[in-house]
């Protein structure tokens, strides 16, 4: 059964979530069951780093990354049967936060993984 990855991209500059959101999204993560193969928020890039390859050469730069206006602020991975599938829980996920987060604008890249 195929992997979907999704990608929570926004702003760092932000409040912290509510408990609200937070229990919505335990509840949500219990619903999936099975099929949530894994789950992570990311701390702020202050406390990352950024590796570059670029023309043969490799950079590393500390966080937090100043040209940067969204970041990835955490991830989900999804074993469903269908892209579409993986989309449902994407838009359950973000429903969530229009209704415990409002005012909170980000983007959720979907990506199916590799076997």
């Amino acid at each position: 059964m195929p992997k979907y990855m999704t990608i929570v991209k926004g702003s760092e500059h932000h409040a912290p979530p509510p408990p609200a959101l937070i229990e919505g999204i335990d509840q949500l993560m219990k619903d999936a069951g099975k099929r949530l193969v894994g789950v992570g928020g990311l701390l702020p890039s202050g406390k990352g780093a950024r590796a570059r390859l670029a023309k043969g050469k490799v950079t590393v730069t500390d966080g937090p990354f100043t040209e940067a206006k969204e970041v990835i602020g955490g991830f989900a991975i999804y074993e469903v049967p269908s892209r579409a599938e993986a989309k449902e829980w994407t838009r359950r996920f973000l429903d969530l936060h229009v209704k415990h987060f409002p005012g909170w604008d980000c983007e959720v890249e979907i990506r199916e993984m590799m076997a």
